[in-house]
C-alpha cells in the first residue's frame, strides 16, 4: 500500500508546489506595485511647514499620474539633499541651481535635471535692508553686516556673492561680518529685526512674503536686484528607469493653470508652468561657483 501511495504523494506535492509558484507569480507584481514609492525631497530654503504645505497637492497629483505612492521626506540642510539623491535614498529632489551642480559633480554626472519653472530660466536675487539704513547700492555694504541664506543656496548665497565680487566687493574682506540664516524667510527676519544691516535672498520668496503682508515694505526695502540666471529644477538620478523619468516629466509639463488642480499646484510652486531643462543650462552656475571658490 505504501509503495502505491508514494508516487501519488509526490504527484500531489508537485501540484501543490506548482500552485504555490503560480500564486506567487500572480501576487509578486501586485506586491511589487504596492511597495513602489516615489521618495521626494527639497532643499530646505523655507521653513519645514511651508515646504510640506507647498508639496502636499503636488504629491497627490504625482500619485495619480504615476500610479505609485509618493512620500515626502524632509532633509535637515542642503548638503543632506545632495547626498540623499546621489546615494539613491531619494528619487526626486527640488534643487537650486548650485545644489544641482554640487550633486552632479558629486555623482560624476549621474544627476539629471528634468524640469524647471519657466521663471527659473531668468531667476534673480534681491538685496534688502532697513529703509532707514542709508544703504542704497552694493558699494554701501562695505563695513556693514550682511546675511546670506544657506551656504549652498544659489539665490541666497552663490549668485549674490558672485555679483558682489563683480562689483569689486569681497564679502569676506570688505564687510564687517557675514552670516548665514539657513533660509530665505529667515534672512528677511534677520534684516527686519535689525540683527544685520542687509540680506540677500531669492526674489520669489521676497515677492511671496510681500504679497502675504509678512514683511512691511515701508521699513524693509530692496536696494539691488541682480541680473537674471538659471536656478531651481526637479532632478532625479540617471539610474531611474527611463519610463519613470518620462512619466514624471510628462506629469510636470501637463500642469496647467486653467484647471483648479493645476492652478493650486502652480500657485504654491510659484510657477507659471514647468518647462524641460538640461544640465547645460547650469554651466553659468558652475562657473560662478568655481570662480567664488565654493565648488569642492
Amino acid at each position: 500500500m505504501s509503495s502505491l501511495f508514494r508516487p501519488v504523494s509526490r504527484a500531489l506535492q508537485g501540484i501543490v508546489a506548482a500552485s504555490l509558484i503560480a500564486a506567487a507569480g500572480l501576487a509578486g507584481p501586485a506586491l511589487a506595485q504596492a511597495q513602489q514609492v516615489l521618495r521626494v525631497t527639497a532643499i530646505p530654503d523655507e521653513s519645514p511647514t511651508e515646504l510640506s504645505r507647498k508639496f502636499a497637492p503636488l504629491g497627490r497629483y504625482l500619485e495619480k499620474e504615476l500610479g505609485v505612492k509618493v512620500e515626502w521626506t524632509p532633509v535637515t540642510d542642503y548638503a543632506a539633499a545632495v547626498e540623499a539623491v546621489v546615494n539613491k535614498k531619494i528619487d526626486l529632489a527640488w534643487f537650486g541651481g548650485f545644489t544641482f551642480v554640487q550633486a552632479n559633480v558629486r555623482s560624476g554626472g549621474k544627476i539629471v535635471p528634468l524640469v524647471q519653472r519657466e521663471e527659473d530660466e531668468k531667476f534673480r536675487s534681491v538685496f534688502i535692508t532697513e529703509a532707514k539704513s542709508g544703504i542704497s547700492k552694493l558699494e554701501d555694504l562695505k563695513g556693514k553686516t550682511l546675511s546670506f541664506g544657506s551656504a549652498s543656496s544659489t539665490s541666497g548665497h552663490l549668485m549674490p556673492r558672485s555679483f558682489l565680487l563683480a562689483a569689486k566687493i569681497n564679502p569676506d574682506a570688505d564687510l564687517k561680518r557675514i552670516s548665514f540664516s539657513g533660509a530665505h524667510d529667515a534672512t528677511v527676519a534677520a534684516v527686519s529685526s535689525g540683527k544685520v544691516d542687509a540680506g540677500a535672498l531669492n526674489i520669489s520668496v521676497w515677492e511671496k512674503l510681500v504679497a502675504e503682508k509678512k514683511v512691511d515694505t515701508s521699513t524693509v526695502k530692496v536696494f539691488f536686484t541682480t541680473p537674471p540666471y538659471y536656478d531651481y529644477n526637479w532632478s532625479v538620478h540617471a539610474d531611474m528607469p527611463a519610463a519613470t523619468k518620462e512619466k514624471l516629466k510628462a506629469a510636470f509639463l501637463k500642469l496647467n493653470a486653467s484647471t483648479p488642480e493645476g492652478k493650486e499646484i502652480l500657485d504654491l510652486q510659484r510657477a507659471t508652468r514647468f518647462v524641460p531643462t538640461q544640465p547645460e543650462n547650469y554651466a553659468g552656475i558652475k562657473a560662478a561657483a568655481e570662480n567664488a571658490g565654493l565648488l569642492k
